[in-house]
């Protein structure tokens, strides 16, 4: 029983020692850094001069819950990583942009917001309106989660 005890405590070893190699690996996966949106040069943001007020034409108020819900959704729904599959048309690369897409957005029960994608009537250049690229998601604005989506 020697040598056999001798074997399973290698294998048994050789084991954890392949598990504590891997677990940075899987580190890596589990912790990634969220994609972050593109920021201009240090230099041209210098550059750039904010109002002393947001002018009064064009401005409208987003309640803090309605900012919420459509960047959760839109979080899922056109992710900042998504890429292009090959070969697609400049319809579906227009598609894959978020500012190709209008956001309607509406109290539900209990908690929930709606909030509704769809392509605006002059985002993309195809042959009549775009129907298929709308989703409707139920965010449930008390545990911050997407409940379910309509596509």
């Amino acid at each position: 029983m020697g040598r056999e005890g001798s074997a399973v405590r290698r294998v048994v070893v050789k084991r954890g020692l392949a598990a504590l190699l891997a677990l940075p690996l899987c580190a890596c996966a589990l912790f990634t850094r969220p994609v972050r949106p593109p920021h201009a040069p240090p230099e041209e943001a210098a550059r750039f001069q904010f109002p002393q007020d947001l002018p009064a034409e064009g401005r409208t108020q987003t309640p803090a819950l309605v900012a919420a819900a459509t960047q959760l959704a839109m979080d899922d729904f056109r992710p900042l990583d998504l890429k292009p599959h090959k070969g697609a048309t400049a319809d579906e690369l227009c598609l894959y942009r978020r500012d190709s897409f209008d956001v309607w957005t509406a109290p539900g029960p209990e908690g929930v917001m709606f909030v509704r994608f769809v392509p605006r009537q002059d985002a993309c250049n195809s042959e009549g309106p775009v129907t298929d690229a709308s989703a409707t998601y139920a965010i449930d604005t008390r545990g911050w989660r997407i409940l379910a989506i309509q596509r």
